[in-house]
């Protein structure tokens, strides 16, 4: 079941991680790109889907998931929740929705241990989300889970910290959301998960190490975790959302390092996705290896090279080439409406786009339901979109 929800969720985190709202503050949310607008929603489709959104997420925040999970399901299974409550209040101006993020984020936040460097964590078993390398027999944290949780975090404290009646009451609470975000990337940082790759890019990676249960010290991979051939990079989808996490974070700071860090991934991330003639590109691999760190001894990659059955991992890239797109990083304008070309040639249509094509954005009302797993992000997105 847990397995089923995780999968599930994967859906909800993509299509909840949209444009940032300080790149979107200066390019008008009803819009995605200087010549398309989107087309206004039915008015009476607009209040169904609000209702039914809210009586929806409202039902479903009972689960609390942010009061037990750990490792990678914070990502996939509080984060779903957090994004809901940031585009809620994008959506209505209801500082309710402010709350409950707070509320959620709290509980989440005060649950973490303090771990052998130092840091604050929230280790399980299988954090990793893999086998490879033995990697899911480690007690340990997850970039992944935590980056993902942090970056509607983030994007809420921004807004609050920028809007005068919000910050008066919640400004102290915001800072303290940014300065945790700040120390956790510190935290990965020391643990070397991000590896510099021969084309002049970057990827995290996840060490094979952890923390000792009997000892309560770090396992002996710790004293390798920066050595050339230790580690197994993310597949695409998981490191398309670390960065688009550290493109909030620069947002919130205005510190270059995080903007700099997100670039090199996705320059390494533009190169996977190969042009075709027919203006569309070609459906670029889940995985495949970034350095030496992912072949075995032998010389064979330590994992599958090819298309991901599960289309959402394909939701969640380009998610994270729109973000990057809308801070003019990397990507360019030529790169959406290929994108836009592929989605169509393909029908995966993929929900980020739906700003910038009238086709997707008419399958997008068509398909969606606003009171679902899927759509506890996804409505309030598209309703704060159609907002403004």
């Amino acid at each position: 079941m847990r397995k089923i929800q995780s999968i599930i969720a994967i859906l909800v985190s993509v299509m909840a991680l949209s444009q940032s709202p300080s790149i979107v503050r200066s390019e008008p949310l009803g819009m995605g790109s200087n010549d398309h607008r989107m087309l206004k929603m039915d008015q009476a489709r607009y209040d169904q889907w609000r209702s039914r959104w809210e009586q929806y997420i409202i039902n479903s925040a009972r689960n609390r998931y942010c009061d037990k999970e750990t490792g990678e399901e914070i990502g996939w299974l509080v984060t779903p929740f957090l994004a809901g409550f940031y585009y809620g209040y994008l959506a209505t101006g209801d500082t309710k929705w402010v709350e409950m993020l707070l509320d959620w984020a709290d509980s989440w936040i005060k649950r973490a241990v303090t771990e052998p460097d130092g840091y604050r964590g929230w280790p399980k078993s299988g954090a990793a989300g893999t086998s490879v390398d033995n990697l899911d027999h480690f007690y340990a944290d997850s970039l992944l889970g935590e980056a993902m949780a942090l970056r509607p975090i983030v994007l809420m404290s921004n807004e609050i910290l920028r809007t005068p009646a919000l910050k008066e009451k919640y400004g102290a609470k915001a800072v303290t959301y940014i300065e945790l975000s700040e120390e956790v990337f510190k935290k990965w940082d020391g643990r070397g998960a991000w590896r510099h790759t021969d084309s002049g890019g970057i990827i995290t990676v996840v060490g094979p190490f952890g923390i000792d249960g009997k000892t309560g010290t770090w396992t002996d991979g710790y004293e390798k975790r920066n050595a050339p051939g230790i580690g197994f990079s993310h597949p695409a989808n998981k490191a398309n959302l670390v960065a688009s996490w550290l493109l909030a974070m620069f947002d919130a700071t205005r510190k270059p390092e995080y903007k700099e860090r997100a670039e090199k991934w996705f320059r390494l991330m533009k190169s996977r996705t190969r042009p075709t003639s027919s203006g569309t590109y070609q459906v670029w691999n889940y995985w495949q290896p970034a350095g030496a760190w992912d072949y075995k001894a032998s010389g064979i990659p330590k994992h599958w090279i090819g298309i991901h059955p599960n289309p959402a991992y394909y939701d969640i890239d380009v998610e994270a080439i729109v973000m990057a797109y809308a801070h003019g990083v990397v990507f360019t304008k030529d790169d959406i409406s290929r994108l836009v070309a592929t989605s169509l040639a393909e029908k995966r249509y993929w929900t980020a786009l739906v700003p910038y094509d009238f086709m997707s954005q008419r399958r997008f009302e068509d398909d969606h339901k606003p009171d679902s797993w899927a759509g506890l992000a996804a409505t309030p997105w598209y309703l704060a979109l159609q907002g403004r």
